[in-house]
């Protein structure tokens, strides 16, 4: 199979050609200039890598219901309404909506997500049941149950789990911190929080002990960003869980500080696990309050940035053997990033023989 139009990926965005075999890029090259001479099926749209959900919190999505109004404190905070569902629900309920929100994800071509998984070992070994036999790399940021931090219980969870996803600065401190951040780095794994969610926190208070990964900064100040990026720590955004508590981040300045951008979609209990949603809300929210954030710097936040940070830039270029199968989107190619940020839908999806 050829597809003629073009290609967004680590490199930007460009008109090209992509010939597929059994889902593997096997050539690239110029339109209208491959190898076949019309002997391949040929149709015209866009490849790209296929995208991550950067932040996820799959454990409560056998809790969906309409909210509530109220503060993030109060629906998903410790010992909210979210904990409250969550004790209230057996392991195999949750597993199942688990599984149902990663099946879900497969079906929009989603690689790869990245969860902050809570309740202890029993909430990594729950969500590492719900995704035996899926096509979809589940990348788990447990989180320990007891404070004081029981050494024991933080070294069985880094053992069977990619690292350590906690609350915020706000909620931790950091003495905390510190113990889970050295802790995860000397077992080589990753370490990750969220931060200036509710209220503004002073970088000093989640830049260090250094994190891999920081969630929202909605209420983090320009200053604050640059600081983040001089780090060069990646912020996962979920504009839509935001949007709920009425906030969000503004992009632009995200992108004007030189912010590392990853997508995520959230609480499962307030959102679909959906980064083509994802991407659409955050380019119309911006044009309406506005702040227009440019759809390129969504792209490359959905598409490629998050391969990166996975340290797997091969899943990021669009090449002859390249690792892992693309996407491909039967989309105008005219204006591609916009198209990818805004118009992507699970329905249109190419099958490529991958699947």
């Amino acid at each position: 199979m050829i597809v003629e139009g073009a290609i967004v990926d680590v490199d930007g965005a460009r008109p090209a050609y992509v010939r597929l075999q059994k889902g593997r890029v096997v050539e690239v090259g110029r339109p209208g200039t491959d190898s076949r001479r019309g002997k391949d099926k040929k149709i015209h749209g866009i490849v790209c890598p296929r995208p991550v959900n950067s932040h996820t919190h799959l454990g409560d999505a056998a809790a969906a219901q309409d909210p509530p109004r109220a503060g993030v404190s109060e629906i998903v905070g410790p010992g909210g309404l979210k904990f409250q569902r969550l004790a209230a629900l057996s392991a195999a309920a949750k597993e199942a909506a688990m599984r149902a929100a990663l099946e879900r994800m497969v079906g929009e071509g989603i690689a790869a997500v990245v969860d902050f998984r809570e309740e202890g070992v029993p909430g990594v070994e729950e969500l590492r049941r719900a995704a035996e036999g899926l096509p979809i790399d589940v990348r788990i940021l447990g989180r320990p149950l007891r404070r004081p931090v029981e050494v024991g219980e933080l070294n069985r969870i880094l053992r069977m789990s990619e690292g350590i996803g906690i609350s915020s600065a706000r909620e931790e401190n950091s003495l905390t911190r510190t113990l889970i951040a050295e802790r995860a780095h000397r077992a080589g794994k990753w370490f990750a929080l969220h931060a200036s969610e509710e209220v503004r926190e002073s970088p000093e208070a989640y830049l260090l002990p250094k994190p891999d990964l920081l969630v929202h900064l909605t209420k983090a100040a320009f200053d604050d960003l640059e600081a983040v990026a001089r780090a060069r720590i990646p912020v996962a955004v979920c504009l839509r869980s935001n949007a709920l508590f009425g906030r969000g981040p503004d992009l632009a300045e995200f992108a004007r500080a030189g912010i590392r951008l990853l997508i995520g979609s959230d609480n499962a209990m307030l959102n679909s696990p959906s980064v083509f949603r994802e991407t659409e809300f955050a380019y119309l929210s911006g044009r309406l309050l506005h702040h227009p954030v440019d759809a390129a710097y969504l792209a490359r936040a959905a598409f490629v940035e998050p391969w990166l940070w996975l340290d797997e830039p091969g899943r990021a270029h669009v090449v002859p053997g390249m690792s892992g199968s693309p996407l491909v989107l039967r989309l105008p190619p005219e204006d591609p990033a916009y198209q990818l940020a805004t118009r992507a839908t699970e329905q249109l999806i190419v099958p490529t023989g991958a699947e």
